[in-house]
């Protein structure tokens, strides 16, 4: 890969000025939903696009941003040239995201549990892509881990320019005009993985319960809530019921990033849910589902147990 030089000043220049629209456009580097919704722009195979979206929420790492590094390795796998789905290109690097074979050794993953770690799968290829970014310092030092992708201003350059036609025609959704709907889903996309605790989730973490000296190593599903909507500077109550009882409700189809959606779960009913998830897009949400189970992004579009949505917009701000 080219070596950074003094020569290369005006095109690390050019890098600054497409960071700082990158960073209007995509408020907070990490809310992984658009208002695309689960529509893929055009020129990204759908498959490809749900699996950015997944490594985004997983990583914090924009999707535009992963998407954009999958457009410039492969036009997202379908890439003619050697090394994308067998053997290596000219360089070594093989796989839709173009890994050099030492860089996957160390972080490769088996993103589909399917126990294989294949640099040719997107499945794997993908989220490997944003752990790497994240581990090289994204997304506060964007332009410092595109650099250590690949070592070359004018590929950042280029990789920032396709991320923002991504952003440009899927902005990210906002609740009531305000950025506190992606703050909350950034936040509880942080602790995916994280197993579920009940009573678990206080304000600072997962490490912290309700109760005195509670100490859990886990969320419930309202904990999450709580916690999330805490990091955007929203207080709401403990419990699924309560947080139904204090905010606003949404009419179906009208739901956006960061909102809540309520479900009859274990022990509720219509009016008194027993379950709460985080919208996340029009039909997935992230949620602590269960004891025995991790907190995880599920589909909610298709559950006959939904009660309704709520926008904690209007609850009482935090410190």
């Amino acid at each position: 890969m080219p070596i950074v030089t003094a020569t290369a000043i005006g095109a690390l220049a050019l890098i600054a000025v497409l960071l700082s629209v990158i960073a209007t456009v995509l408020p907070g580097y990490g809310a992984p939903s658009a208002s695309c919704g689960t529509s893929a722009p055009t020129d990204i195979p759908p498959h490809y696009f749900e699996l950015y979206q997944q490594a985004a929420a997983r990583h914090g790492i924009p999707w535009t941003v992963l998407a954009a590094v999958g457009k410039a390795e492969s036009d997202h796998g379908r890439g003619t040239g050697a090394g994308v789905t067998t053997g290596t290109n000219h360089a070594g690097a093989a796989g839709p995201m173009q890994f050099m074979p030492a860089t996957w050794q160390s972080f490769g993953v088996d993103g589909n549990a399917d126990g294989s770690k294949d640099i040719y799968d997107p499945a794997d290829a993908i989220p490997a892509a944003a752990s790497y970014l994240r581990h090289s310092g994204a997304p506060p030092r964007l332009d410092q881990a595109l650099l250590r992708y690949n070592h070359d201003p004018a590929y950042v350059a280029r990789v920032l320019r396709i991320a923002d036609s991504y952003a440009t025609a899927c902005p990210p959704l906002l609740v009531n005009g305000s950025e506190r709907g992606s703050a909350a889903v950034a936040a509880a996309s942080r602790w995916l993985g994280t197993p579920y605790s009940y009573g678990g989730g206080g304000l600072d973490g997962p490490t912290t319960g309700i109760g005195l000296g509670a100490k859990v190593t886990g969320f419930d599903c309202s904990g999450l809530v709580r916690y999330a909507w805490h990091q955007a500077g929203i207080a709401l109550p403990r419990t699924a019921e309560e947080q139904w009882q204090a905010i606003p409700h949404v009419p179906p189809g009208r739901q956006a990033p960061g909102d809540l959606v309520f479900f009859q779960g274990s022990g509720g009913g219509p009016g008194r849910p027993g379950h709460v998830g985080i919208v996340l897009d029009a039909g997935r949400m992230i949620e602590a589902p269960r004891t025995g189970l991790r907190v995880r992004i599920s589909s909610y579009s298709a559950r006959e147990d939904i009660i309704g949505y709520g926008r904690p917009i209007n609850s009482t701000r935090t410190s």
